[in-house]
């Protein structure tokens, strides 16, 4: 069964695909980075300048071009939709899986990688990520690629390097200066680790150095000759300051990602925790995957700015060390060990099981019904797994405890798909947008007060008028100061009084507080699915075009 490179991919494509696509376009861009990472490319594809990103009409220097590119493309194919939206994310997560099942099997064999790649599909962070418009899970796949054709590389064939390098290039155009850091800085600490000092020189791969330069340099070049400002921008606030202060107010403690690996790794957390029996061969392949994890966790928990996300490109690493110790030990009949790590598991699933059931009936601030339907079962799923798996266990039936928990993370995993549509009613601008569709003309005006909802941008495929916020978008304000798009009250007041149309969206108590005694006058069309946001007209929706 497991003998097959052909068959044990196509197993796995499948299990990942449906697990990734799946209602992949089933709810709305999710605030703020969907909307964000949606309308740049949309605006690249009207404006037809696909050197420099810009969001709203401003230029927008935060992250490099190439998941603007890849979504365009998507777009350019499925139309400008959800779907077409999360493509690329969902594809490459996918080309993820395959290629650490590559690197396991490669190292520890065929078993392992078959293993390893179902445990990352079904991390709930992994999950997750190929079904958002980020630019996490396409970092975490050229990273992933990239220490793919290094291990292929130290197996003799060199010329592994041009993945390698390539790879690492794309990372970067995704990213900037980190598609360097986390595979070269991993690979700086396997080689003080093992003391290995041969792999610099054999590294230094020029064919490589020279594909690696020609992916990333045209379009920094472009980018710099077409907007002076970019380098500061980019290399010095984006990347320097971002790291080593609380520029973009970010900060959270050093230990924070460790809830989150935990979560990550949920039915498979009890298999991190060390044992006193090494399972695993002590030589470079586990050193290199123990330092790729290592390095990614260490580097962004030293860093002033931290996401969720970040953690994203540690899962591979981590699939395949989990995957190759629960195979050694079924592989030595190691039921001690197994039934330890299983112990530590249970410490985590079952409190979070039981969390999972009884929530719902605890609180009182949403809906039991829908509290009920989106928790219950998911809790559920974690209780039985936990305790199928002890009774596989306890009849010393080893393999069939790793299946069983193989198919708890996939079955709990998937559970989760229904919480993108809870998550669509409290985090996305779709309702809003479609209360203004039907009824704004060319030539009205689409404001926002206090606040940009970037999806609205997108659905409505129109610049924005802000008023008394600039946020983000800032620096590109100052670069490109026009005073029709980045007004304040007062001039709001004056815009409402004009000729033109205007709609315009505010938070609830902005327009409680503030808008409803200066504006006039005030037709509401209505609010979002929570009532946090009102959107208000200075014209009767109901009168006809002029």
């Amino acid at each position: 069964m497991f003998k097959s490179d052909v068959r044990n991919g196509i197993l796995l494509f499948m299990l990942s695909g449906v697990m990734f696509f799946s209602l992949l376009g089933g709810h709305g861009l999710l605030e703020p980075d969907e909307g964000r990472y949606s309308e740049i490319p949309r605006e690249m594809i009207e404006s037809g300048d696909y050197v420099t990103p810009r969001l709203n009409g401003v230029l927008y220097f935060e992250k490099p071009v190439l998941h603007y590119w890849l979504t365009a493309s998507a777009f350019s194919v499925f139309g400008q939709n959800e779907f077409a939206s999360r493509f690329w994310p969902a594809l490459l997560g996918i080309l993820g899986v395959l290629s650490t099942y590559a690197m396991g099997s490669t190292l520890y064999g065929k078993k392992c990688g078959l293993l390893a790649g179902t445990i990352l599909s079904s991390s709930l962070l992994y999950y997750a990520t190929a079904q958002i418009n980020l630019t996490d899970m396409p970092l975490s796949v050229f990273v992933t690629l990239a220490m793919t054709g290094f291990v292929l590389a130290l197996r003799g064939n060199r010329r592994w390097l041009i993945l390698f390098y390539l790879a690492m290039g794309a990372a970067v155009l995704t990213k900037g200066l980190v598609g360097i850091v986390l595979p070269c800085g991993a690979i700086l600490m396997y080689i003080l680790w093992t003391r290995r000092w041969s792999t610099v020189t054999y590294s230094l791969y020029l064919p490589g150095i020279a594909l690696f330069l020609a992916v990333t340099v045209p379009w920094f070049k472009a980018v710099c000759d077409a907007n002076p400002d970019f380098f500061h921008f980019f290399f010095i606030q984006e990347h320097f300051l971002r790291y080593t202060t609380r520029l973009h107010h970010r900060y959270e403690p050093f230990w924070y990602f460790i809830p989150i690996l935990i979560l990550a790794t949920v039915p498979w957390t009890g298999f991190l925790v060390p044992s006193r029996k090494k399972s695993m061969e002590e030589n470079g392949q586990t050193a290199l995957m123990i330092c790729w994890f290592a390095f990614v966790f260490l580097f962004f928990s030293a860093s002033s700015s931290k996401l969720v996300p970040y953690m994203v490109p540690a899962l591979p690493p981590l699939a395949i060390l989990i995957s190759a110790r629960a195979i050694s030990w079924t592989n030595e009949g190691n039921l001690r060990s197994l039934k330890t790590a299983l112990a530590w598991t249970s410490t985590i699933t079952i409190p979070l099981g039981t969390a999972l059931v009884a929530y719902p009936f605890l609180q009182d601030d949403l809906p039991r019904d829908i509290m009920v339907g989106q928790l219950v079962h998911k809790g559920i799923i974690l209780l039985l797994g936990t305790v199928a798996a002890w009774i596989f266990a306890s009849r010393k039936n080893l393999e069939k405890t790793v299946i069983c928990l193989a198919v708890t993370g996939v079955i709990w995993t998937g559970s989760f798909k229904t919480g993108f549509s809870l998550y669509d009613r409290i985090n996305s601008a779709r309702d809003l947008a479609m209360l203004i569709k039907p009824h704004i003309e060319e030539g009205d005006v689409m404001a926002q007060y206090g606040q940009y909802l970037q999806g609205i941008t997108f659905y409505l495929e129109r610049r924005n008028v802000l008023v008394d916020y600039e946020g983000e978008l800032a620096f590109g304000a100052s670069r490109e100061r026009d005073p029709r798009w980045f007004i304040d009250l007062p001039q709001l007041t004056r815009l409402w009084k004009g000729d033109d149309r205007v709609f315009l969206i505010a938070k609830k108590e902005s327009y409680d507080g503030t808008l409803k005694d200066r504006l006039e006058p005030i037709y509401v069309l209505g609010t979002d699915c929570e009532g946090d946001n009102v959107v208000i007209s200075n014209r009767k929706t109901e009168e006809a075009p002029r």
